[in-house]
């Protein structure tokens, strides 16, 4: 891949973006103020951390079930490299491996791709939109499968620091992480669009996925993950579940199903339901505030600690007609 000067103050170059998605230049101005103390007070402690990544060159990438990059590295190195990626705390998606260091992340997404993959049509050379991408763990399994460029939207700034340390020695202008809110970015149509974890955090969640539909091209496919519940009626639950804020709406399987017929997707299909497991997210060294297992109750695993169902996961499938 061609070295690019990614790294202009730590601000991110998007001109590779906006040469492959030229109505995306409107963006620059929005795009330029993101990375400031004024957006975040931590941004200076984040940009020191990418800033103090060692000089290192990669022998070998694997974009597997771990991203892993490959290539000689000495102890010091090692042990710099790891501090500074310590600094980028919290690691919610993952789990990557730099250089030997071992990136064991809230989350093991490689579980959910496990289950996601089978249902995808072929990525070979589509372009993907992935909204609440979070660090870009999940592009550089679409690049994996060839696909030809991938955008990650996710408001989280944190998140677009932690793809800037992985893309520090990928230097990919493949996989992409924009780091503002989905309803900020013009529309712009790809063949593949995904949603994973976000509906059930906006307060209208069918606009949200009639919002996916103008983002899905003709044809395409769409993957949208939430949270459901096994009964008929959703699930609206008070201030928090399962010590989340910001939970509007958890969606009944049906319901769900319904959201997306209703923005115009067909062939619609559940193609997994999955409870999620204090295996597949919990506390790591990487991750060091509480997870799942905080959030259970502690007498009742299978409900939250309000009382409510314990987390169930589904994804479905759709096309958005010729």
């Amino acid at each position: 891949m061609p070295e690019l000067g990614f790294f202009s103050r730590f601000t991110v170059n998007f001109s590779p973006l906006y040469e492959a998605i030229p109505e995306w230049h409107t963006l620059d101005e929005s795009l330029a103020t993101c990375f400031s103390s004024a957006r975040h007070g931590d941004y200076e402690r984040w940009q020191s951390a990418v800033q103090d990544l060692p000089d290192l060159n990669v022998d070998k990438v694997k974009l597997s079930d771990t991203v892993t990059l490959e290539g000689a590295a000495t102890f010091s190195q090692i042990t710099e490299l790891e501090a500074a990626l310590r600094k980028l705390h919290p690691w919610r998606k993952g789990p990557f491996e730099l250089f030997g260091v071992k990136i064991d992340s809230e989350w093991r997404s490689d579980w959910k791709w496990q289950r996601v993959v089978p249902h995808l049509d072929a990525l070979t050379d589509r372009r993907i939109l992935d909204v609440g991408c979070g660090n870009g763990y999940f592009g550089w399994r679409m690049l994996e499968v060839h696909a030809r460029l991938v955008v990650g939207v996710d408001p989280t700034l944190i998140f677009c620091m932690q793809h800037q340390a992985i893309n520090r020695y990928l230097k990919s202008v493949q996989n992409w992480v924009i780091p503002l809110p989905f309803e900020q970015v013009p529309v712009v149509q790809f063949d593949t669009v995904f949603s994973m974890g976000v509906v059930y955090h906006r307060r209208e969640p069918q606009q949200h996925v009639h919002r996916l539909y103008t983002f899905t091209q003709p044809g395409g496919q769409l993957v949208l993950e939430s949270l459901v519940v096994e009964t008929k009626e959703s699930l609206v639950p008070g201030d928090r579940y399962a010590r989340m804020r910001n939970v509007w709406v958890i969606p009944s399987i049906t319901e769900l199903t319904q959201w997306v017929s209703s923005a115009g997707y067909v062939d619609i299909d559940v193609v997994d339901v999955t409870a999620t497991t204090p295996d597949e997210q919990r506390s790591t060294p990487w991750m060091r505030f509480d997870s799942l297992p905080e959030a259970l109750h502690p007498d009742n695993p299978l409900h939250t600690a309000e009382g409510y169902p314990a987390p169930v996961r589904a994804v479905v499938v759709g096309r958005k007609p010729e």
